[in-house]
C-alpha cells in the first residue's frame, strides 16, 4: 500500500461535515472548488459515503442502505443522496483528479439500516453494556433484516440481504420494551474487535456477519464495481474497531489487485487509548494508516485549559510521535463537532495553533476539516434535549497561509524547542532546493519569544501570519529571536 500523501508532502481535506446542507450540492461544490483547493496546497480529499442511506436525501451516508445506489435510483424517498446524484459524484471525482487532487471514498462495512421487510428468526438477548453477558434464552424475534432494494431492481447486483447475512441487531418487534443486543442463532461476535462493552463488534442497525461467505463475496465484488465505476484513489474505512481487522486487509488487497495500482487507506479507530491503536497496528501489520485521535484529544484539552496546559506535552502519547508514518493528523472531524455523539470540541482560539502543529511539522499526513476551513452554521438538539444554534468560525485565511508555508518552506531538518510550558516552537532548516527554512512559534498564554536556530545566517524573516510586524534577521550562526503574540502562532519565513 502506498501512503502517497505523506511521501509527497501532501495534505488531505475532509470535504464535508455532519451538518453539510442536505440540498444535493456538495458534489458540484467540489467540482467548482477543486482547482482552488489544489492551488492552495490540498492534495487529496476524503469524501462522505456516496451511497444511499436509510434517510434517503437527508442521510449522511453512515446509515447504509444500498452500497450500489450512488444517487441513481428512487429509493428511500429520493433519487439523489444528501450530496447529489451519481453523475455529479463521478464528475466531482474527475474534476478533482484533473486538478491533481486524489479522491478517497468513505467505506462503511459495519452495518446496514432501513431494511424493506421484517423477518422472524431466533436470537439470544445480550446486555448492551456487556456483550459477553446474555440476559435471556434463545428466543424467536422479529426484526427488519430483509433488504430487497426494489428501486434498483437487481441492477449491478442480484443479492438480497436476509437475517443470516448479519449476526446481531438491537430491535425485536415482538418485545419492544426490552433493551438488548440480539445475537442471532448460530452466530457469534467477532473476537478481533475493540474490547469496549466487553466486545464492540455490534455498533448499530443490522450488524454485518463478515464471516459469512455471501457477505464476503458481495463486498469484494462491490469493491471491484466501485473502482470500475468511480476510479477513486483510496479509502477511509469507517468504524474499524467494530469489524475484525483482517477483513480490511483482505478487501484492500483484492481491490488493489483488481485496480492494478496502489490505493491509499486510512482507518477510523476512534479511541484515545494508545494501546488499542497499537494493537490494531500490530494486527494489520502497519498496512493501514490511522487517524491520530490521541492528538485530537490533546488539542481539545489544551484549548479548554488555556495557559494551564503544558504545551511541551502536546505530542505525548500520540500516534504521530510513536508511529509517524502511520498517523493521519487532525484537529477536528464530523464526529467531534458540537452536538455530535463524540463531541470533543477544540476551542476556536486554539485551532490555529493546532493546525500549525499538524501542517508545519515534518511527521504525519495532515487532514484539514471542511468546517474549520469554510466555517459552519447549523442547529440541532443536544444530549440534554435542548436545541442549540452553532457557529463554527472559518480559519481559511490562516490555514491557506500554513499550506503555502508547508509547500514552500517546510523542508529539511526539524529542530524542536519544546522547552517552556506556555511557549513552544520549532524550525525547519531547509534544503538546497528549498533554502532558508522557517520558524514557528506559538503561545497559549502571554506574548512569547524564543531564540531558535534557522541554519541560514544573515537571513531576514517575516511573520507570514502578519501577527507580528517587522523582520527578524538571523545572526552569523543562523540564530534569531523569534516572537509571537499571546494565545497565537507566528510563522516566520524568509523575506
Amino acid at each position: 500500500m502506498s501512503n502517497s500523501g505523506r511521501e509527497h508532502n501532501g495534505v488531505m481535506m475532509q470535504y464535508f461535515h455532519w451538518y453539510s446542507a442536505a440540498d444535493g450540492t456538495l458534489w458540484n461544490q467540489l467540482a467548482d472548488n477543486a482547482a482552488a483547493l489544489a492551488e492552495a496546497g490540498v492534495t487529496s480529499v476524503w469524501l462522505p459515503p456516496a451511497y444511499k442511506g436509510a434517510a434517503g436525501g437527508y442521510d449522511t451516508g453512515y446509515g447504509v442502505y444500498d452500497l450500489f445506489d450512488l444517487g441513481e435510483f428512487d429509493q428511500k424517498g429520493s433519487v439523489r443522496t444528501k450530496y447529489g446524484t451519481r453523475d455529479e459524484y463521478l464528475n466531482a471525482i474527475a474534476r478533482a483528479q484533473s486538478a491533481g487532487i486524489q479522491v478517497y471514498a468513505d467505506i462503511v462495512f459495519n452495518h446496514k439500516l432501513g431494511a424493506d421487510h421484517e423477518e422472524e428468526f431466533r436470537a439470544t438477548p445480550y446486555n448492551p453494556e456487556d456483550r459477553n453477558q446474555p440476559t435471556g434464552e434463545l428466543q424467536t424475534i422479529k426484526a427488519w433484516t430483509h433488504f430487497t432494494f426494489p428501486g434498483r431492481k437487481a441492477q449491478y447486483s442480484e443479492l438480497q440481504w436476509h437475517w443470516w447475512h448479519f449476526n446481531a441487531a438491537d430491535h425485536n418487534a415482538l418485545d419492544g420494551a426490552t433493551a438488548a443486543v440480539y445475537l442471532f442463532e448460530d452466530k457469534s461476535f467477532d473476537d478481533n474487535v475493540d474490547l469496549e462493552k466487553g466486545n464492540f463488534d455490534y455498533l448499530m442497525g443490522c450488524n454485518l456477519d463478515i464471516s459469512n461467505p455471501d457477505v464476503q463475496q458481495e463486498l469484494f465484488y462491490w469493491g471491484e464495481w466501485l473502482m470500475d465505476t468511480t476510479g477513486v484513489d483510496g479509502f477511509r474505512f469507517d468504524a474499524v474497531k467494530h469489524v475484525k481487522s483482517g477483513f480490511f486487509l483482505d478487501w484492500l488487497a483484492h481491490v488493489q489487485k483488481h485496480a492494478g495500482r496502489d490505493l491509499f487507506a486510512v482507518g477510523e479507530y476512534w479511541s484515545g487509548e494508545s494501546e488499542a491503536l497499537r494493537h490494531f497496528i500490530d494486527a494489520t501489520d502497519g498496512r493501514l494508516m490511522l487517524f491520530d485521535v490521541s492528538l485530537h484529544y490533546n488539542f481539545a484539552d489544551a484549548g479548554r485549559r488555556g495557559s494551564d496546559y503544558d504545551l511541551t506535552l502536546i505530542l505525548d502519547h500520540t500516534l504521530v510521535s510513536e508511529h509517524p508514518t502511520l498517523a493521519v493528523t487532525l484537529v477536528s472531524n464530523h464526529d467531534s463537532q458540537p452536538l455530535q455523539s463524540l463531541e470533543s470540541v477544540v476551542e476556536a482560539w486554539f485551532k490555529p495553533l493546532a493546525y500549525a502543529l499538524i501542517l508545519l511539522r515534518r511527521d504525519g499526513y495532515p487532514c484539514v476539516f471542511a468546517a474549520d476551513y469554510y466555517g459552519a452554521h447549523y442547529r440541532d438538539r443536544g444530549s440534554d434535549g435542548q436545541e442549540y444554534e452553532i457557529w463554527m468560525d472559518s480559519h481559511q485565511w490562516l490555514i491557506d497561509k500554513f499550506l503555502y508555508a508547508r509547500k514552500t518552506f517546510a523542508f529539511g531538518q526539524q529542530n524542536d524547542y519544546f522547552d517552556h510550558p506556555n511557549c513552544i516552537g520549532w524550525t525547519r532548516l531547509g534544503t538546497a532546493d528549498h533554502p532558508g527554512g522557517m520558524a514557528v512559534l506559538l503561545s497559549n498564554s502571554e506574548n512569547g519569544s524564543k531564540p531558535m536556530q534557522t541554519g541560514s545566517p544573515q537571513t531576514s524573516y517575516i511573520d507570514l501570519t502578519e501577527h507580528v510586524n517587522g523582520p527578524v534577521v538571523a545572526d552569523e550562526n543562523g540564530w534569531a529571536e523569534f516572537s509571537c503574540r499571546g494565545g497565537s502562532v507566528s510563522v516566520w519565513v524568509p523575506q
